[in-house]
């Protein structure tokens, strides 16, 4: 039992021995820290950032490359019209009055003494326009 005694008692003194004062300074100079890491902080973030901004593809394309965007574009946006023209042949033309409806889409056109004032309303989901075309 006084093996066991001073074993303990042996290692409580050296262990007081070895201790210190456990101490924190901040490294972040935000937080109090040395204004001299700012910089050190600033490098480590930004080497571990995997981010990195979109670029621009206007500015990579070719003449070539652009040209035939700008062709597609022009296509899509001729079918997109002939399309329109077709739906609204069918369903009467905007000059007159009344109510329209396009699958979930409900026209109502009206002339006001703004102008011409046509409301749009999607009736799956509520939401509402006006476009207002004024008179000449």
């Amino acid at each position: 039992m006084n093996i066991k005694l001073s074993f303990l008692l042996f290692f409580g003194v050296i262990t007081i021995g070895f201790s210190q004062q456990f101490s924190y300074k901040p490294l972040n100079p935000a937080f109090g820290g040395e204004t001299f890491n700012y910089q050190w902080l600033q490098s480590s973030a930004t080497a571990q950032n995997s981010f990195t901004a979109p670029r621009n593809t206007a500015d990579a394309q070719s003449e070539l490359e652009r040209f035939g965007e700008q062709l597609n574009q022009q296509v899509l946006s001729q079918i997109s019209r002939v399309l329109l023209a077709q739906q609204v042949d069918a369903v009467g033309d905007f000059d007159q009055e009344g109510t329209f409806t396009f699958g979930s889409l409900n026209v109502e056109v009206f002339d006001s003494d703004e102008g011409l004032v046509i409301n749009i309303l999607n009736t799956s989901n509520g939401e509402q326009t006006q476009v207002v075309v004024p008179n000449q």
